[in-house]
């Protein structure tokens, strides 16, 4: 009995890598106005990142239903499958509340692990559950494992503007505008499964010193997958970070952020996740 990994869209994997990597991938759904699309299915991050930009809708998105969940979880079962569901932060969606309810009908054959992540921390945990399925773990062990372990990733990122935390209700206008006037550059980073303020700097420059020098207090664990993001459409930011923080041994992974996180963040952004033993911030 084979096991299958489903996983939701914000994890940024794209549809051809979860082809090529044997993952069931869910989308979410994205709303500008009354254009409904289906994240990675028919809106793609670049065409995205368009509409994101010349739109006077701001993007909103649902979460994955219990009978979306329950359909998928019916057809891999059914084929003889074991299923562990890899979700978005249940503090920052309902898609783990969903995927835990529909998991209900099959107990001992569906586990459900909530990421407390989003994004690349998100695809990092499903890349390491694949490596267990690969390495002959069954689901039960594979959800154990993951759960684990979930708490020593680590996802940092420096946004380029607050407009679209405006946008999505997360800082006052006020804010915004002080910190467009000002070219302040938020640094935050996930932790506990919700999205915290790590520090500020004046400029992109100051912010990307900033960033990799609190990436350089904890360790990384290179047996352990990790990888670095943009948002946009240029992603000439993240390589020259890669470059001047001296951080990484090789060259890493560099993922697009798709729509469902990048609704919130905006173009320009960049981050970095991987996994560490170092205590929880």
């Amino acid at each position: 009995m084979s096991v299958k990994i489903v996983i939701d869209s914000a994890c940024d994997i794209s549809a051809a890598e979860a082809e090529k990597l044997g993952v069931e991938l869910m989308p979410i759904e994205v709303r500008f106005g009354d254009e409904q699309y289906l994240d990675g299915v028919n809106l793609l991050p670049a065409d995205f990142y368009q509409k994101l930009a010349s739109s006077e809708e701001f993007p909103k998105t649902s979460m994955i239903n219990e009978y979306a969940f329950d359909k998928k979880f019916s057809q891999l079962t059914g084929l003889g499958h074991e299923v562990v569901a890899i979700t978005l932060s249940s503090k920052l969606s309902g898609t783990y509340q969903s995927a835990v309810n529909a998991a209900g009908k099959y107990k001992g054959k569906v586990f459900v692990v909530d990421s407390l992540n989003a994004s690349i921390g998100e695809r990092l945990l499903c890349e390491y559950a694949l490596k267990l399925a690969a390495d002959g773990l069954d689901a039960a062990q594979i959800a154990a494992k993951a759960e684990e372990n979930k708490k020593n990733i680590r996802f940092y990122a420096l946004l380029d503007t607050l407009e679209y935390l405006k946008k999505g209700g997360r800082v006052s206008a006020l804010t915004a505008f002080a910190g467009q006037l000002l070219y302040i550059k938020p640094l935050i980073c996930v932790s506990g499964g919700e999205i915290k303020s790590v520090g500020k700097a004046i400029g992109f420059k100051k912010g990307s010193a900033q960033l990799a020098s609190e990436i350089s207090k904890l360790s990384i664990d290179w047996n352990m997958p990790y990888g670095v993001i943009y948002s946009g459409s240029d992603d000439s930011r993240i390589k020259k970070f890669i470059i001047d923080s001296g951080l990484f041994k090789d060259s890493p992974p560099i993922y697009l952020l798709g729509c469902t996180v990048g609704a919130h963040i905006g173009p320009g952004g960049i981050g970095v996740a991987f996994f560490s033993p170092a205590k929880r911030i």
